[in-house]
């Protein structure tokens, strides 16, 4: 099968794509600079993008990026071509987090495998809103796991009485982030209106009236955008990603991962919110960990249920994620928060975003 030629509004699809994943606050810690002489996709981090006091480490922009590209590559394959990936390419720039080189063509059986993750690119995005107390059928749960095992990270859902302490850890991050002034005013400045990123007020979502489900308190920091309690699901399903390991790089293979297993839910009609708050504290984010119950190095804590879709998040044009060094002969046009118009495709405004 032939594949789509690389001209400058393919090139916006696979960038747009990329840019439609989760980053925590949706602050879209990304960069793309195309290299034509090897079709490479270079994916860099936006160091000023990134949460100091949240995030001084920038474990959290490694997941972020590694979610987009795993939309990347699967872009790329929908368009034809073999996505051939490499992590940390080289040490000498610590901000080139991975490339991408479009070789092929990929073969037809793995591009209609992919279909579905594409579609459901443009349809993913958290919801902070109650789920249904429905359960998640054990086939759903089997490809979730699956497909974190795929890219190389592992996902649990522990059973009620470890679910119980990680959301109480999840409780106490909470509390400390409110405490903390320097979080919370780092916190509040990615809470805006009328933005390309950050969280608009309509995207926050209600608190548990029980107080089971720690979600993040956002209406804490911006009063005006309060929205009533509301009644939570009584039984949360809380999966566990982690990595066997805690280096760069696995962290970019935990954002794969991630994404990986949010497209498969959404494919699946399967709602996902994340709890990230436990993880952005190093004494808590150690107590997540229960190597016996294959949960080593914790990356994420998801939420999935069903229910309502909830609010989208904005997106940067492409044009603001893309480095100047990027040519194609038509060059690129101002950007796109909008899915493009293949057919099969359920596209839509592009969405998403996780804490």
């Amino acid at each position: 099968m032939r594949t789509a030629p690389l001209d400058a509004e393919t090139l916006e699809k696979l960038i747009s794509a990329a840019g439609a994943a989760p980053s925590i606050h949706n602050t879209q810690p990304w960069r793309f600079r195309l290299d034509p002489d090897t079709s490479t996709l270079e994916v860099r981090a936006a160091v000023d993008r990134g949460l100091r006091h949240v995030d001084p480490m920038g474990r959290a922009v490694h997941l972020s990026v590694g979610a987009a590209l795993f939309n990347l590559r699967v872009a790329v394959a929908h368009f034809g071509w073999d996505p051939v990936l490499r992590l940390l390419p080289d040490p000498a720039e610590p901000d080139l987090l991975a490339s991408v080189r479009l070789a092929g063509p990929l073969p037809t059986g793995a591009r209609r495998d992919r279909q579905d993750l594409y579609d459901a690119i443009w349809r993913r995005h958290s919801s902070r809103l109650p789920f249904s107390e429905q359960a998640l059928p054990a086939q759903v749960l089997t490809e979730l796991a699956e497909a974190a095992d795929a890219e190389g990270a592992r996902l649990v859902r522990p059973a009620a009485e470890e679910t119980a302490r990680l959301l109480e850890f999840t409780t106490e991050a909470e509390r400390r982030g409110m405490s903390d002034s320097d979080r919370r005013a780092e916190s509040r400045s990615w809470i805006r209106e009328g933005s390309a990123d950050g969280l608009p007020g309509r995207a926050l979502g209600p608190q548990d009236s029980a107080g089971r489900l720690p979600l993040r308190d956002f209406s804490a920091l911006r009063p005006e955008n309060y929205q009533p309690s509301a009644a939570f699901e009584r039984q949360p399903v809380i999966a566990v990603l982690s990595t066997c390991h805690d280096r760069p790089a696995d962290w970019l293979r935990a954002g794969q991962a991630l994404e990986h297993v949010l497209l498969v839910a959404t494919a699946h009609t399967v709602r996902a919110s994340l709890l990230h708050q436990a993880l952005e504290w190093d004494d808590l984010r150690w107590l997540l960990r229960d190597p016996r119950g294959g949960m080593e190095h914790v990356q994420m804590l998801i939420r999935l249920g069903y229910g309502p879709e909830g609010p989208a998040t904005p997106r940067r044009p492409v044009a603001d994620v893309t480095d100047a060094g990027t040519h194609t002969p038509e060059g690129l046009s101002g950007g796109s928060r909008t899915a493009p118009s293949t057919p099969g495709t359920h596209a839509r405004r592009v969405a998403g975003i996780p804490e």
